[in-house]
Order: C-alpha cells, then sequence, then structure tokens
C-alpha cells in the first residue's frame, strides 16, 4: 500500500493544468540532492481511492489534474489509482513523476495523461534546465510518449 505526505496545488508541474501534486513516501531511488529526502521513508496516510476522492473533493472543483509524485515502490498500485481516476473523474488528467530512466511494465500508459521519467541528477538540473536528463511527456492515444520537455524551458 502506498502512502502519502503530503499535497500541494502547483501550476508549474504539468504545463498547462492546476495540478494537485501528491507526494507519495517510501522512495527507493534516493537520488543523490534530492530536494524531498523526507519522502524516502515509509510514513503517511495510505493513498486509497476513497482518500484521493476526499483529496479531490476538497479542492472544491478547481483541479484540472492530478499528479502522483513518486510511488515507485509499488507502480501496479499507482496504475490502479490513476485507472480509478479516470473511470471516476474523466475531466481530470492525470500525470505521474516517476525517478526511474524507464517506464515499469506494471504502469498502463492509456490510464495517464502526462509521465515524467528520470532521476534527479543535480548537475543536469531539472526539467526547467534544457541540460536534464529528466523528461516529461505527454501520453498520445493510448501507447505513444510525446517529449514536452521543452515546455519547461525559457526561450
Amino acid at each position: 500500500m502506498i502512502k502519502y505526505v503530503n499535497t500541494e496545488v502547483v501550476f508549474q508541474e504539468i504545463p498547462d493544468e492546476t495540478t494537485l501534486a501528491i507526494n507519495i513516501s517510501g522512495c527507493p531511488c534516493h537520488c543523490p540532492g534530492c530536494h524531498s529526502c523526507y519522502l524516502w521513508e515509509d510514513v503517511g496516510t495510505p493513498l486509497t481511492p476513497t482518500e484521493l476522492e476526499h483529496l479531490i473533493q476538497s479542492n472544491d472543483g478547481m483541479l484540472t489534474c492530478v499528479s502522483f509524485m513518486g510511488g515507485d515502490a509499488e507502480p501496479a498500485t499507482v496504475d490502479q489509482l490513476a485507472a480509478w481516476l479516470h473511470d471516476h473523474h474523466p475531466e481530470i488528467k492525470t500525470a505521474w513523476y516517476s525517478g526511474r530512466i524507464r517506464l515499469s511494465r506494471d504502469i498502463d500508459k492509456r490510464h495517464f495523461d502526462y509521465i515524467k521519467l528520470g532521476p534527479y541528477i543535480r548537475h543536469l538540473g531539472a526539467l526547467n534546465q534544457s541540460t536534464t536528463n529528466q523528461r516529461l511527456y505527454r501520453c498520445v492515444n493510448g501507447d505513444e510518449l510525446e517529449d514536452i520537455t521543452y515546455r519547461f524551458w525559457k526561450k
């Protein structure tokens, strides 16, 4: 069972979306220089469909996207929550921020609108740096990943 530590409504994680970022604990990636080391421990509140519904309702209809920030220890559970979200709130887009290099076989791209892949590597920078190794993809037609990382870079 995955747990989350906190949430925040953000405007920068997914371009053009008002996103509820759900910070999931128990991260197995342990990236050097990680800005969220507090998420390495298995702590927090269980993230179930009932809890997810509560989080959505408590944001009073202002959300256009929900992003699972982590969950690499249990990608199948993240996938199940995204499928539930698509079934029960088709008006809300789904995103997943993974610290892995490759997409887990437990993830069905049809359940997501956006997927971020890649560990944080300090000297390469975050998504807003053109040197980053991380990539944000928009899921297209249920099976393609379109790289939209450039949308974070200032021109």
